[in-house]
């Protein structure tokens, strides 16, 4: 294995462990000293320690192991491997932080335990899926339907946290499910927020008669990339050139100064993207010598 293999499988390994962990953390913190209710395998989990007395945990432990086997009879060997360590991990690190009393005695308050356990569940889980794995568990069902029913993933998961949290009304105050709707909002928001982070970037177009050395610094003293387009003036119905980049926050008050400085009049249209695929971001650059 080459090294920079190993370092992404470190990598990976890494930050499924850190997402598992704070996972864990939000659960043991917030979520049962609060009585708060919740969704996935965990909401489940409360469900069932209420009726039949089994500890949140170990409920985990065999409902992970049972959709791993699952997932690896119906979904195959690559969704095995890419919650394997969550299904095994995850209830595991619960287990032990629970032992921890310290922890447990943060707060009572519900408020509170809504808005920081909604936050590190939102971070635990966009960590985990950063890392292109699973969180394992109640993530099967979703995955198996989109496969084939070509259902989408983020409505079956939240229709399957819906019925999870009325089934907890049967023995919760209907005000902590409504707690704990604010609960999945909280978390699916903040989820979101962390599975673009880095990864958003801004969209830069430019309309000038110097397109030349407008290209030029882009490529040269930027660093960019750019495409050339062709575009047509809506009043003197004049052939122009538009040059189009992709910049990030810092480079964007360089590339609008370096432009202005060599053509005044030069039209600039900026749009955010959530994000951006191909050579030079998600692949490696090329060099000059290497397309010539």
């Amino acid at each position: 294995m080459s090294h920079s293999k190993i370092i992404s499988l470190v990598k990976h390994i890494a930050l499924v462990l850190a997402g598992n962990t704070l996972y864990a953390l939000a659960v043991t913190m917030f979520i049962l000293p609060c009585g708060l209710v919740t969704g996935g395998s965990t909401g489940i989990a409360l469900s069932v320690q209420h009726w039949l007395h089994i500890p949140v945990p170990d409920f985990v432990f065999i409902f992970n192991i049972i959709t791993f086997i699952l997932g690896f009879l119906t979904l195959g060997k690559a969704f095995a491997l890419s919650t394997a360590l969550s299904t095994f991990f995850y209830p595991m690190i619960l287990k032990l932080l629970q032992r921890i009393s310290f922890l447990q005695h943060l707060t009572t308050d519900v408020v509170l335990g809504t808005l920081l356990g909604g936050l590190m569940l939102g971070c635990a889980i966009g960590i985990v899926l950063s890392a292109r794995s699973s969180t394992g568990g109640i993530d099967f069902f979703p995955i198996l339907l989109n496969k084939k029913f070509r259902l989408p993933v983020s409505v079956t998961l939240y229709a399957l946290d819906f019925f999870i949290l009325l089934a907890q009304l049967s023995f919760s105050d209907p005000e902590r499910v409504l707690y704990g709707v604010l609960l999945v909002i909280i978390y699916s928001s903040v989820l979101g927020k962390v599975l673009l982070a880095g990864q958003s970037r801004l969209q830069v177009k430019i309309i000038t008669t110097k397109e030349e050395k407008v290209r030029d610094i882009i490529i040269h003293q930027l660093n960019l990339g750019t495409t050339l387009l062709k575009a047509e003036s809506g009043f003197a119905k004049e052939d122009k050139k538009m040059l189009l980049t992709i910049v990030n926050n810092r480079q964007l008050s360089k590339l609008t100064q370096m432009i202005q400085k060599i053509d005044p009049e030069a039209f600039i249209i900026i749009h955010q993207v959530n994000e951006v695929h191909g050579r030079g971001f998600t692949l490696d650059r090329l060099t000059l010598s290497e397309t010539k």
